[in-house]
This record gives C-alpha cells, structure tokens and sequence, in this order.
C-alpha cells in the first residue's frame, strides 16, 4: 500500500479504523505478550502473528505527542492507552510488571490482513495506573526512557583506596581531565573504562611530564613521582574505530553503554537520518565522565552543542533533529484545506536574542594559582574553565534594548571556527521573533514528522502568500484520523 493509498483510506467514510497493540508484561515471572485493540480482531493461520485473537478493551485517541523543546534541551514524550475494566476482570493487570516493557501499536482496517497494518508507535510503558473503578491506563514512553540510565557503573576494584570509585569515561577529544589515581604503588592512572585512541598530554601541575601510556587499557603510569594535581588530555574510547562527532558518539554512547538489557541495537536507530546528519555536522567535540553521568543527559549535551535534540521516530528509531529555519529538505505545502476550520492560532512567541555567547573547548580540570614554571598564559588557560565566542548584531541589540552581554550556553564543541560557526546560526534563528502556530490537520498530514519543513499559507497571520517552518509537534489522534500539529515560523 503507497502512502497515497493509505491517506485515502484514512479519508474514507467507510474505513473501519481499528488500532492493535502488543504489549510484553512480566505475569507470574515469566515475560508475557497481551494482544488488545480498539475493535475485534483476528489473525489468519498464515498471518504473523498467526491466529491471535486482539481483545477489543483498548482506547486510544492521542496516543502520543511528539515535540521538540524550543529551549533546545529536549525531553521524553509521554501518552496512554486506556485499556477497559468494568466489571474488574483485569483488576489482575495491576499486579503484573510493566516498567520499561515494549508496547507496540499499528493502525488498519479491520477487514484487512495483518501484514497492511502500519506501525503507529513503537516505545514502552512507565507503568499501570488505575482511571478510576472501571479503566486501567498503560502509561507510555518513548525508547529514549532506555537511555534514562548512568553510562557505566563499572569500579575500579582491588585493594586500594579507590576501589570502589567509578572508572572513568571519555569521548572524544578532551583536554586537562583529571584520571583516576588507579594504583598509587606504580603511580598508574585511569582515563577510561576501556581502550582509547590516545593518551596525548600528561601535566603534574600544568608541567609536561614523562609517562609509559597504554592505550588499549586506558590508563598511563608516570615516569617519576608526582609533585601536585595529575591531568591529562585524551582522545577516547575506541572500540574499534575512534569517533568524535555529534552522530557518532551519540550512537556509540546508545548502543555501547549503559544496562546490556536496555542497550540501542541497530534496529534501535534510524541510519539514514543519523548519516545525514554526521555529514552536515562533523564538528570535533569531546565529553568526560569521572563521576555517574546518565547516557541520556549525555546525548542530549553533544547534540545540544549543534542546537540539535534526540528524538525517537514513531518506528521507535532514534533521530538527530537541529532546529533550524529554514528547516533542511522540500517544504510539505500545508493550505486552509489541510486544517480544520478556524483552529490556526498562535501558541508561543520566542524572546529575540541580539547576542549569543557560545562556551567551547571545557577545560575539564580548573587550576588556579598554579606556581610553576609555565608560561603565563598557559596559567590563565588552566584557571579558565570555559574558552568563549560571542555573535551579536547591534542593531537588534538597539532595537530591542538589550543587554550586549548574553547568558553563556556551554556547548562539547573543541575549535573556534565551530563555536563562531554555531554561535552565528543561532543568532540568525532568534534574532527575530518566532512564532509557533497550531491547528488541527487533516488525515493527509498524518504523515508529517518533526522537524519536516513545511510552508503554510492562509489568509491570516501574514501568511497569504505562504511562510516557510518547522514542525515542531504532533499530537496525532488515529481514532478520528486528525493531528495537532505545531509549526515554528
């Protein structure tokens, strides 16, 4: 079935829309799958699954809103799905484990085979939750929740004052960390909980010093007894191929840490959007974990450093989306046709930013008030946590009576050229306000995805002879085939 055929059949009046869900739940110890839906429906013997009976005791309208943060920061999306209780025959369901199981829905006819259903959500359930005497509500989560964990919780080990401290980690390029002190007898240091690629600069006091470096362990041991505070800078983990990008260390980060059992496979992972984005971002950054750091705020500090959020897909793939305007890729042209009479309006105006101050190439270990023997700026540059790029316009700054000064936004980014490359992009974006828009869409705009660019055109708003944006929500609701959808312009 084209997407055509399928927008069609959402527009029929005769379409018998019906949305089948499976859902895994531990009962009785053991990890079971439940069949429900919105209406009866059974497989055929050469269906897969074959010969499932899906108990119609399911409601879904908006089962999911997807958004992006205008703050830049993201968030995990949320909804439910009421599943019928009436007469206390699922009163069962409340004792059964539900946190952080896959739950997968599809939408199609109830007159068709299994097989032309189409995948509609793709994530797990937080938890159950009684609505009342008669409804249970399964609440949802995207797959990001999986990533809702520390990175590693791997020790150290052995006999020695820090054998219970976690080992450090460290992804790409990262200057002056402080190691950790992993066997004081042969004065051995640890960089990272596994092999890097390189272990390039060792200071005792901001003082080059001799060390014998292994690599493929993580760690170095001094040549020489230490004199004060130990750092290093580092290219990290490698496990097989050193990365250093936004994409890349995203990826390495989903797939490679965190619990085995909640570990993003290569299904996990939308790789079309991921390669496209490496390839228009591949700025060097760099990100160090001496202490627990969750994979997730992990992630979202190296995609924020691109103005980029993660986002799960509704296949439950994970995207790189950079809000920008105007938005990459041929506009979808959305008329007074595609909406709902008289639901466009206004949501949210941007506050406009006449300057933006990047922070750039952290300085992971701050020393001040270094007596050695280095030069002075080498001194000023070991006291200063942050390098920073500043891009401002003056004449929004009069315009708007703004402050010339801006809030420092931190970013992983290592070189100058990139801070001042971003700091400019986000400048252009808010140094205007933005408007975001809403209303409710036809059945052919169900197929929107975030971040799609768009051109709306309607008689109001200035918007007559159209106006590109970005779509920024979606609130899709498969029982009336309608969807809520939010534009940044």
């Amino acid at each position: 079935m084209t997407d055509d055929q399928f927008v069609a059949w959402l527009k029929h009046p005769a379409a018998r829309r019906v949305v089948l869900i499976e859902a895994v739940a531990q009962v009785a110890g053991v990890e079971t799958t439940l069949y429900m839906a919105t209406k009866p429906y059974n497989t055929a013997p050469d269906d897969v699954p074959a010969n499932i009976h899906y108990r119609p005791i399911a409601q879904v309208g908006v089962l999911f809103t997807e958004q992006l943060s205008l703050e830049g920061d993201g968030a995990l999306s949320a909804g439910d799905i009421e599943i019928g209780n009436v007469a206390g025959e699922r009163d069962d369901w409340a004792s059964y484990v539900w946190t952080n199981r896959p739950l997968q829905a599809w939408i199609g006819d109830a007159r068709w085979a299994r097989a032309d259903f189409r995948m509609i959500f793709n994530g797990i359930v937080a938890d159950i939750a009684p609505r009342g005497a008669d409804k249970l509500a399964l609440r949802l989560r995207d797959k990001l929740q999986r990533l809702n964990t520390p990175i590693t919780e791997a020790k150290l080990g052995g006999a020695t004052q820090n054998a219970d401290a976690l080992l450090p980690v460290a992804f790409g390029e990262v200057h002056n960390v402080t190691p950790l002190l992993a066997d004081p007898g042969t004065l051995t240091y640890q960089v990272h909980a596994g092999p890097v690629e390189s272990i390039f600069e060792v200071r005792d006091n901001g003082v080059p010093v001799s060390v014998s470096v292994d690599n493929a362990a993580g760690r170095f041991t001094l040549n020489q007894a230490s004199v004060g505070a130990i750092t290093a800078s580092v290219q990290g983990d490698k496990p097989g191929v050193y990365a250093n990008t936004v994409a890349q260390l995203v990826q390495r980060l989903a797939t490679g840490y965190g619990k085995a059992g909640d570990r993003f496979t290569a299904a996990d992972l939308d790789a079309a959007n991921l390669a496209a984005f490496d390839a228009a971002h591949p700025q060097p950054v760099g990100l160090y974990a001496p202490d627990r750091v969750n994979i997730l705020t992990a992630c979202q500090d190296l995609a924020g450093s691109v103005g980029a959020q993660l986002v799960m897909s509704r296949l439950g793939q994970l995207r790189l989306i950079q809000v920008a305007l105007p938005a990459p890729g041929p506009a979808f042209a959305i008329g007074p046709q595609h909406m709902a009479e008289g639901t466009l309006a206004p949501t949210a105006r941007t506050d406009v930013a006449g300057a933006v101050k990047l922070g750039f190439d952290k300085n992971w270990t701050v020393q001040e008030g270094l007596v050695t023997s280095i030069p002075e700026e080498h001194k000023t540059l070991f006291a200063t946590e942050w390098l920073t790029s500043t891009r401002s316009d003056a004449g929004v700054l009069a315009t708007y009576r703004l402050d010339a000064e801006p809030v420092q936004q931190d970013t992983m980014l290592l070189r100058r050229v990139d801070a001042d490359a971003e700091g400019g992009r986000r400048l252009g974006l808010w140094k205007m306000p933005r408007m975001v828009y809403e209303f409710e869409g036809m059945p052919e705009l169900l197929q929107l995805e975030l971040g799609q660019a768009v051109t709306l055109q309607h008689p109001r708003y200035g918007m007559r002879e159209g106006v590109g944006g970005m779509v920024m929500s979606l609130a899709p609701d498969w029982g009336t085939g309608r969807v809520k959808v939010g534009v940044l312009v």
